[in-house]
């Protein structure tokens, strides 16, 4: 993990779940790590986690990365104090937990589409000149539901998918300038997102709909997650399922299908 030694590393979403185990992963690597997330609280409480681990204290900056200006300001901050940006972790993220047929409030998709998509391509907008300059990195956590559909996840999906599409299609645009495009594609994770999923109404589960013992921790993905941003790598794909499931769309579509009805009603 040498060459993640004294990287200037923005991670959205980082007071909680992958974010917040990515943070704790790098900063002993000597990763210079700017963490934002709209919760000041979460934090700071991470950011005195970090204090006897990290070689270079972190900063913290409490933002919003679906408001345009709070996205530029974070980036201005962060090249202000570490006079460069070298990979950009856009891992802030929601999602919803209903069928379509039962959806009462639609507004949730254009929320989990602002979230999950709209947002990492604004923040990454502005970040784009710095990581031209650094040759840097960036890095979308998306997820398995941006390889296949998964029901009752359906505007999460498609989220993934923009997300996976978009950030195909910058990979490829940013060749000649040696930015990397590295995706993550998590299986179930531990998380506080699944308390956070909406339903059908747009409240919040307010419970983890998953069988937390048999999904990975937040912490496992982050170690995985590692070599591939190390690496610069093009994509991780965390699970033997997911992995699988890439092929088994090409020429058993019909299993993919099942196989995420399976975990869907299984809860892992």
């Amino acid at each position: 993990m040498q060459t993640l030694a004294d990287k200037v590393v923005i991670i959205t979403g980082a007071s909680e779940g992958i974010g917040r185990a990515l943070a704790k992963a790098m900063a002993p690597l000597g990763c210079r790590l700017v963490l934002t997330a709209r919760s000041q609280g979460r934090l700071h409480s991470l950011q005195q986690e970090l204090s006897s681990i990290a070689s270079v204290p972190p900063l913290v900056i409490p933002a919003d990365v679906t408001d345009a200006a709070a996205c530029q300001g974070l980036i201005d901050a962060c090249v202000a104090h570490f006079d460069r940006l070298d990979i950009l972790v856009n891992n802030a993220g929601m999602t919803m937990w209903s069928r379509f047929d039962e959806l009462e409030d639609l507004s949730i998709l254009e929320r989990v589409m602002q979230v999950n998509y709209l947002a990492p391509a604004m923040l990454t907008h502005f970040a784009l000149p710095h990581l031209k300059a650094s040759r840097g990195q960036i890095v979308v956590v998306a997820s398995v539901a941006g390889l296949t559909g998964v029901p009752t996840r359906s505007g999460y999906s498609a989220s993934k998918h923009a997300v996976m599409g978009f950030f195909d299609s910058l990979r490829i645009e940013l060749v000649e300038h040696d930015v990397a495009v590295t995706h993550i594609c998590p299986d179930f994770v531990v998380s506080e997102i699944h308390k956070r999923a909406l339903d059908g109404q747009g409240n919040p589960l307010g419970k983890s709909p998953m069988q937390e013992a048999k999904i990975i921790t937040a912490e496992q993905c982050a170690q995985m997650m590692l070599p591939a941003i190390a690496g610069r790598k093009r994509l991780l794909i965390t699970s033997t399922r997911g992995r699988l499931g890439r092929w088994f769309k090409l020429i058993a579509p019909g299993l993919i299908d099942k196989i995420a009805r399976k975990a869907i009603a299984s809860g892992h």
